[in-house]
């Protein structure tokens, strides 16, 4: 009965890939994060260098825990300022993994930097790498041996992309809006059932970003920092990501979230020192998807490093 179980849901999920690309259905999508704001750099490269000092930062995310063929993110980002803060340069590389397909995405980062007012920062950014998508059917179990369906689809596609962004930021507030993949890079399959990319500039398929957020100061122990997240494309609803994370005596985060749509969310996260933080966020889905998983689990790892002999002796809000 257990086997019966894999090979129904393994069909299931290979089934939708292949009408995916049947249907040209866009498969440029972008991973969610609860804790966006320690990734942000991906999303928007505008935020690369913005830390005024080395940033490393790693993430891994396992989503809908319990259902076969979830998707699982690794990420790994470092950036940092150049030329007197006036610049930045950053590194972005993930995997992502959903059933038998697969994506690993490596971006370089630029950001030019203009300082408004005494406390603030304008911003503007380039991101451009590549993305390998992967599809293993022949990994698929089925009932009949040697199926040409799934046995012959196998492929491993490289094709470029390339983002942009806008960001402002001071020591208490920060606002952004990019569009962090321009091309449409889906992979597609001829008659003869061969895989193909077809990147392109299709403007109707782009997703636009738009984050904002405010530091407020209760007291000397207790900091409120409210942020929210929208995501935008074309003929679909607009998606958002609201997020209330309080910092109590500079050393402990808790927090809140609310996806649209999809989970609630809560957020714990130890501030070990101005230099580095580990953050867990668990994601309940408040979608027919709770009758199926117990939820999504999140952790987070970043680390702060100064240069030219510059010691980290503050916390870093955004």
């Amino acid at each position: 009965m257990k086997n019966t179980t894999t090979i129904k849901v393994s069909a299931v999920v290979a089934l939708i890939l292949i009408m995916s690309s049947s249907l040209k259905v866009c498969a440029q999508f972008d991973p969610m994060f609860t804790q966006y704001t320690h990734n942000e750099m991906f999303i928007n490269p505008a935020y690369t260098g913005s830390k005024e000092a080395l940033s490393i930062t790693a993430l891994h995310r396992q989503q809908w825990v319990g259902v076969e063929g979830r998707p699982i993110t690794t990420s790994l980002s470092m950036h940092t300022p150049v030329w007197e803060n006036k610049m930045g340069l950053g590194l972005s590389l993930m995997s992502d993994e959903i059933g038998v397909s697969s994506r690993k995405l490596m971006y370089i980062s630029y950001s030019y930097r203009v300082q408004t007012g005494t406390k603030g920062f304008l911003g503007f950014g380039l991101m451009g790498g590549m993305h390998i998508q992967a599809n293993n059917l022949a990994t698929v179990p089925t009932t009949e041996l040697n199926d040409p369906n799934f046995s012959n689809n196998v492929y491993d596609k490289v094709s470029p992309n390339f983002g942009f962004g806008i960001n402002y930021t001071t020591d208490k507030f920060f606002a952004g809006v990019s569009i962090p993949r321009l091309l449409d890079d889906h992979v597609s399959f001829n008659t003869a059932g061969k895989a193909f990319t077809d990147s392109k500039l299709k403007p109707e398929n782009f997703h636009y970003f738009m984050t904002i957020g405010r530091l407020f100061r209760v007291n000397e122990n207790f900091l409120l920092k409210p942020s929210l997240m929208t995501k935008a494309v074309a003929n679909a609803p607009m998606e958002f990501d609201l997020t209330l994370n309080s910092l109590i005596r500079e050393q402990l985060w808790l927090g809140l979230a609310y996806r649209s749509s999809a989970d609630m969310s809560a957020i714990i996260g130890l501030q070990l020192n101005p230099s580095f933080l580990i953050s867990y966020a668990y994601d309940y889905p408040t979608s027919s998807l709770n009758k199926f998983t117990a939820g999504s689990h999140e952790i987070v790892l970043s680390a702060l490093f100064g240069y030219k002999g510059k010691k980290i002796v503050s916390n870093r809000y955004f």
